[in-house]
């Protein structure tokens, strides 16, 4: 919802661009919050330069915008996305006749750096999975019941974000029907609700069975059909699962400070050491792009040329 700050004609503008990405785009409800926090400070920009209707918006005002994010040190990768959610509003203005020209389209798009994302090794990927199992052996022979289905909820959560590159908000959205045992796949409904079917190995289907079998004691009348449930056993929020995510790194002697989309990046990443072809891992993470998913590769060659450095005699 568009802050009460603003003018009639700003607020009427935001809320409805809010509900279209809801209805008509069928984003997330993150997804729709980053973009209506970018617009927001748009807002705000342009109403302190006397700008009250986003009718009246020119292309001086968005420049002036993006250059006074990046004055204050906003990252490159945050001003494209800001850039991006402007050309889309200005945009959608136009269409709706809220505006009768777009000086979204003539606004150039900063160039975005592409970070390498961080990623587990191996060993260290065997190690959290061995401690999480560990940890969930000794939960089950203390006093604390709670504590210990909970145990063997992280374990599955792990071993499945491992095992399949799933993002985190895919993996709190599933249903226990979404899990096929026969053939062992999960159906995963992604961005722009976009479905796709992901294989996962032996061990998160043993890790996977071991929590089905408990979940009934989380159960209640929330719970409904969700496959992940938090203490109180309602649906897990994605939040609950990074801060676990956080926790049982933290106990990997070694390893990087990742959340779950760090396994993402590790899945993908390890996937393409072991052979897979680009276009499978695309298909397998639901990427819409090719070139997000060839990031891996590059990802796969500095840790090559880094193992070759410290290993090779004449390196």
């Amino acid at each position: 919802m568009a802050s009460p700050e603003h003018s009639v004609a700003w607020a009427d503008a935001l809320d409805a661009y809010a509900r279209h990405l809801r209805s008509e785009r069928g984003l997330s409800e993150h997804t729709v919050r980053a973009y209506a926090g970018d617009l927001d400070l748009l807002a705000t920009h342009a109403e302190a330069l006397g700008v009250a209707d986003p009718a009246q918006l020119e292309l001086r005002v968005l420049r002036s915008f993006l250059a006074g994010q990046q004055v204050r040190g906003r990252a490159r990768s945050t001003l494209a996305r800001r850039a991006a959610a402007v050309r889309r509003f200005t945009a959608w203005l136009v269409r709706t006749k809220r505006a009768d020209q777009d000086p979204g389209a003539m606004l150039a798009n900063p160039r975005r750096h592409r970070e390498l994302p961080g990623v587990l090794r191996q060993d260290e990927v065997r190690t959290l999975l061995d401690a999480a199992l560990s940890f969930a052996t000794a939960a089950d022979s203390g006093d604390d019941s709670t504590a210990a289905v909970v145990a063997v909820r992280d374990v599955a959560i792990l071993e499945l974000l491992y095992a399949t590159g799933i993002r985190v908000g895919e993996l709190c959205g599933l249903d226990v029907d979404d899990v096929d045992r026969v053939r062992n796949v999960v159906r995963v409904v992604g961005k722009g609700d976009k479905e796709r079917s992901v294989p996962f190995g032996r061990p998160a289907a043993e890790a996977l069975d071991r929590w089905v079998a408990s979940r009934r004691a989380l159960v209640v009348q929330v719970s409904g059909p969700a496959l992940f449930l938090g203490q109180r056993g309602g649906r897990v929020d994605p939040r609950t699962v990074r801060r676990m995510v956080h926790s049982r790194l933290g106990e990997v002697d070694g390893a990087p400070d990742l959340g779950p989309h760090g396994l993402r990046h590790t899945a993908a990443t390890h996937l393409l050491e072991g052979g897979a072809d680009l276009r499978s891992v695309q298909e397998l993470l639901g990427h819409a792009s090719l070139a997000t998913t060839q990031l891996y590769t590059h990802v796969s060659s500095e840790r090559l040329r880094s193992a070759y450095a410290q290993a090779h005699p004449r390196a």
